[in-house]
């Protein structure tokens, strides 16, 4: 007998994928992927002991066997089981630098992840989002949901290799929408367009008020 469906979240640290992973965990088991971690261990216990289920397992999403060895943990766990829900929250080394002084490293070190990092994930994904479109007896469509920026639209000077990264992501998504929207998967691309309130931008905007900033659970609920 096939497991329950799951949901996969791809991207999990302190901020909007802890508050994605907890969102979707009420609902599915889950499976978190970061690659380092101490990104999930604590919030896989957190989930486990509040009576949800949810492994960890560690993952750079732009090394294709690092991907492979993942899924196939994941097919070990749950033997059989559909994707109900996925979501792409990881993003590469943020890169703020003058263009001529960026390397051929700089410059790619977003793409490796947003955009490679996000292929690799969808081609993973949505075969098993596939076998839950399938399901007479879901109650919602399978959804795969890529998390943008501000930059996913606007390129500001200094953000060559961020943006670049995130317009690419926008553009995947888009395509992956119009191809596998007509099987019966939702695709969404997010954009988040604002500084989330999480732990790393504790100081950013200390003189604005809360609002100023976008709660992780708030994104978290929208998704």
């Amino acid at each position: 007998m096939a497991s329950k469906a799951i949901a996969i979240v791809a991207g999990v640290g302190p901020g909007t994928g802890a508050a994605v992973a907890r969102k979707f965990a009420a609902a599915y088991p889950v499976v978190l992927l970061a690659r380092n971690p101490d990104n999930y261990e604590s919030l896989v216990e957190e989930i486990n002991k509040s009576g949800g289920k949810a492994i960890g397992i560690s993952t750079d999403v732009s090394s294709p066997d690092s991907l492979k060895q993942a899924f196939s943990k994941i097919e070990e766990e749950y033997k059989g089981a559909s994707v109900a829900a996925a979501i792409f929250n990881a993003s590469g080394r943020f890169v703020r630098k003058p263009l001529l002084e960026m390397s051929v490293e700089d410059f790619s070190a977003g793409w490796e992840v947003s955009c490679k990092g996000a292929f690799l994930f969808s081609q993973h994904t949505l075969p098993l989002m596939l076998k839950h479109a399938g399901d007479s007896s879901s109650k919602h469509p399978p959804t795969l949901i890529f998390t943008g920026a501000t930059a996913s639209v606007k390129a500001n000077a200094l953000m060559s290799g961020f943006a670049t990264a995130k317009f690419a992501l926008r553009a995947l998504s888009s395509s992956i929408a119009r191809e596998f929207a007509p099987k019966g998967v939702h695709v969404a691309h997010a954009i988040i367009d604002g500084v989330i309130d999480i732990p790393r931008t504790k100081d950013w905007l200390k003189d604005m008020p809360a609002e100023a900033k976008i709660g992780a659970d708030d994104i978290a609920d929208s998704y």
